[in-house]
């Protein structure tokens, strides 16, 4: 129930950062004005307590294994909100971080 339980939370708190990050991108880049960039400092602000909710107490283990989830999560992101196709490699490359973070968080440790 843990394990599922920080997958959740991984997964929301991609969604916060990306998404935010994506409406800031939006907002500057694409000229879409202040409301796209003050929803996306709201988001990444909302990213950064979701990232407190999970079960581990260590910071460093947390941030370093959701940098796996957040680099797969950003090009699936990119997939579905700019049509982003990825080749093999990138896929590849997000399996390897995914199987990272699986490891960082959750290989046994004897505790």
């Amino acid at each position: 129930m843990l394990v599922a339980r920080s997958a959740l939370l991984f997964v929301l708190a991609a969604l916060f950062e990306i998404g935010g990050a994506w409406l800031v991108w939006q907002g500057v880049r694409e000229h879409r004005g202040w409301v796209w960039i003050g929803a996306g400092v709201l988001a990444l602000g909302v990213y950064g307590f979701v990232a407190t909710l999970q079960p581990d107490a260590e910071f460093g283990r947390i941030l370093a294994a959701y940098g796996g989830v957040f680099v797969a999560g950003s090009i699936a992101w990119g997939m579905v909100a700019d049509g982003y196709r990825p080749d093999r490699w990138d896929v590849t490359g997000a399996l390897i971080c995914l199987a990272g973070m699986a490891v960082i968080m959750y290989a046994p440790r004897g505790r």
